[in-house]
């Protein structure tokens, strides 16, 4: 009986084993899949912020030629 026990202790530890190896794996994939999520995130933040810049400097031109055309509402 007692080596029965052993055995089945020794079985289901195996099986533990492989699941925790199947996680791990599992983990590291998903690990890797967040950093790429996180680099892409990186480059769209960097790019949306690039773009506001470009805006906000056309911004200004096109208020500079309203006051020099004396187009801008600002004037009574």
């Amino acid at each position: 009986m007692t080596a029965e026990i052993e055995s089945l202790v020794l079985e289901h530890l195996r099986a533990i084993r492989a699941d925790l190896a199947d996680l791990k794996r599992e983990v590291t994939g998903n690990s890797i899949q967040l950093s790429a999520v996180g680099q892409q995130l990186a480059g769209l933040t960097a790019a949306v912020y690039a773009s506001k810049s470009d805006v906000d400097d056309i911004k200004r031109r096109l208020d500079r030629v309203e006051r020099r055309l004396e187009l801008s509402e600002a004037h009574p």
